[in-house]
């Protein structure tokens, strides 16, 4: 997990910087999890709004028109990182994921999800 800085100002308050991931920040366990989830998720929720109406979107993923209303609020508990990417490839989207050995400067190794 990331660490936060806490830096000092001139004004004796105190300033902590985050670490890029809130869920992190505010201390969940499966911080890099719901992380990856909101990004996928983003992009999700950009494609349908481009191209599709709630209700089309629902008919092309096979999923419910509340179902759809959820994930375009981000209400995402229930819904797993792996079905977000067939969501994502059901839409025409290319999911590339890339594995490599995370570099010595970084403690903890980590998910990351980039929108191209």
């Amino acid at each position: 997990m990331a660490r936060r800085r806490a830096e000092t100002t001139n004004d004796d308050e105190t300033i902590t910087r985050g670490t890029g991931n809130v869920f992190a920040d505010l201390g969940y366990a499966d911080a890099d999890e719901r992380q990856t989830k909101l990004r996928l998720a983003h992009v999700l929720n950009g494609v349908i709004a481009r191209r599709l109406t709630q209700a089309a979107a629902a008919a092309k993923l096979s999923v419910n028109q509340p179902k759809m209303s959820a994930l375009a609020n981000y209400k995402l508990d229930g819904v797993s990182v792996e079905r977000l990417m067939t969501f994502l490839t059901a839409l025409d989207q290319d999911v590339e994921i890339t594995i490599r050995t995370k570099p010595r400067s970084r403690a903890a190794a980590r998910n990351l999800v980039v929108a191209a």
